[in-house]
């Protein structure tokens, strides 16, 4: 059997048919690298046709190593949540000229926890995620979301970088 050479442009094409994504999951945290991976998730939808998922994670304050606490003063949790679904209403208005569908979630927990268990729940087929790009110590010592989520997730993942090049 001899490999067949094909033209590039044909092998572009046949990507969609390939990948079969039909739902981006995207963790909105409303830092700039989580809205770059927001508009890197957007060329992809408009490549494959599919439907965007933003969400929205708030955790709860802890204390120091990661005990609750004991009187949670500050929280108010209706009033993040509605701030939270205001301001993905605003990201997802703010490409009104994108024919993709989206919807639109917060949730409360632990962030790389609820990623993964929406992306079960949801079906997603990718997740475009930002990360901050810690290393060495910090690593180590907060790890990393992005990374949490990458080894735990049902579905293929794609970690946007700070210093990466631009999608076509």
């Amino acid at each position: 059997m001899k490999a067949q050479l094909m033209e590039p442009k044909s092998v572009v094409e046949m990507v969609p048919q390939i990948l079969n994504l039909k739902k981006i999951l995207v963790p909105i945290d409303f830092s700039p690298m989580s809205k770059k991976a927001f508009h890197d998730a957007l060329r992809f939808a408009e490549r494959f046709g599919c439907e965007i998922i933003l969400l929205h994670v708030i955790e709860p304050e802890t204390a120091i190593a990661g005990t609750p606490l004991a009187v949670d003063i500050f929280a108010q949790p209706e009033e993040d949540m509605s701030a939270a679904k205001a301001e993905l209403a605003c990201l997802a208005a703010s490409s009104h000229k994108h024919a993709n569908s989206f919807t639109s979630t917060v949730r409360i927990g632990h962030a790389p926890n609820e990623i993964t268990k929406a992306a079960k729940e949801m079906d997603v087929d990718l997740i475009v995620i930002a990360t901050h790009g810690y290393t060495s110590w910090r690593h180590l010592c907060i790890g990393s979301t992005a990374e949490r989520v990458l080894r735990t997730a049902p579905c293929s993942v794609l970690v946007v970088r700070e210093k990466e090049h631009e999608f076509c």
